[in-house]
């Protein structure tokens, strides 16, 4: 079977790996073009555009698809490309465009879509990263043949996994994206026999999963410590959680929410501070175990992993050694405390 594949990040070149691995022709790989990155923003191409020319399959980058778009020229190449492939069906992992009904029309099995949830849950461009912020006890990945809306398409294959509550974007990312390279391998070794079965997204439980801003990487300590605990994770790589203290730019990378938070409100009391009322992001305590502070709901979490702009991630103990906070601090202000 003749495979083109469309992708553009390390989730989708995994999957184009374990095509290539199961014997699978691809003739073409559609990625995204080449970006600016780095420290020295210097061009780089994509995962699988790198996993592609590793294993000598001709790479198109069209900058739209659209015949009637901005750029009709990369769309009528791309076609070209696309139907000179003789390829049987196209599989979409993380593409970043959008595909125009002639492509999902186009070949003889269809548009195959990896999607890294239980769809219809977490429809959208960020699925691993909401589904931790929402506190989701598992997600998994749906194989779905694609239609003209945004993940609406008839479902193939679906397994799930749990997340743990260490889990991070980082990590979840890793399994769903081995996950889904083994289940896309299944689906269309199905789909080569007539084995596969089509079955209609249920009207019950959409969510949508929206892209990350970077503005949703400032800590609201107003929060519950367990809310942010998740964000902290869903937004490990990227963007990072971010807090702010004398006008420096803090970045969260490990925190615990903890299960004791009645007593360790008490904390300032009892260090002699003075204070029985505490301001959310209020530091209540330093400890042998990490940084605790204040949040809504009575709640406190304990910080871990802290990193300063332009340095590197830093055990809080090591962190404190170059960057001095004191039970009393409140982060998230200027203002400090005694």
């Amino acid at each position: 079977m003749k495979i083109v594949f469309a992708g553009t990040p390390e989730f989708a070149a995994v999957a184009l790996e374990r095509l290539i691995a199961a014997g699978f022709e691809v003739p073409l790989a559609l990625t995204q073009p080449d970006r600016p990155a780095g420290r020295g923003m210097k061009l780089q191409a994509s995962p699988v555009k790198q996993c592609a020319l590793e294993h000598g399959i001709p790479v198109s980058q069209p900058r739209s698809l659209r015949l009637d778009g901005k750029y009709p020229e990369d769309a009528a190449a791309a076609r070209e490309a696309l139907l000179a492939s003789g390829a049987d069906a196209m599989v979409v992992a993380a593409y970043g465009l959008i595909l125009p009904q002639w492509v999902l029309d186009w070949p003889r099995l269809g548009c195959l879509n990896i999607h890294a949830s239980l769809l219809p849950r977490w429809r959208g461009a960020a699925p691993i990263h909401r589904a931790i912020e929402a506190g989701d006890a598992q997600t998994g990945v749906t194989i779905m043949q694609m239609d003209a809306g945004l993940d609406t398409g008839d479902m193939l294959l679906m397994e799930a996994l749990p997340i743990s509550e260490q889990d991070t974007t980082a990590a979840l990312h890793d399994r769903l994206a081995q996950l889904g390279g083994r289940l896309i391998v299944e689906a269309l070794e199905l789909a080569a026999c007539g084995g596969l079965t089509p079955t209609r997204q249920p009207g019950e439980g959409v969510t949508y999963a929206h892209k990350i801003d970077k503005a949703e990487s400032a800590i609201d300590w107003r929060d519950h410590a367990r809310v942010i605990s998740r964000r902290v994770r869903a937004f490990d790589p990227f963007p990072g959680a971010t807090t702010t203290f004398h006008g420096e730019t803090i970045k969260i990378w490990s925190c615990e929410a903890l299960a004791e938070m009645e007593s360790a409100w008490e904390a300032p009391a009892k260090s002699g501070s003075g204070r029985h009322n505490v301001d959310v992001g209020q530091i209540l305590a330093i400890t042998p175990q990490g940084i605790d502070v204040a949040c809504g709901e009575s709640s406190v979490l304990r910080l871990t992993l802290l990193q300063r702009a332009g340095g590197k991630r830093l055990a809080f103990a090591d962190f404190l050694r170059g960057f001095v906070l004191n039970p009393g601090d409140i982060f998230g202000t200027d203002n400090q405390t005694a």
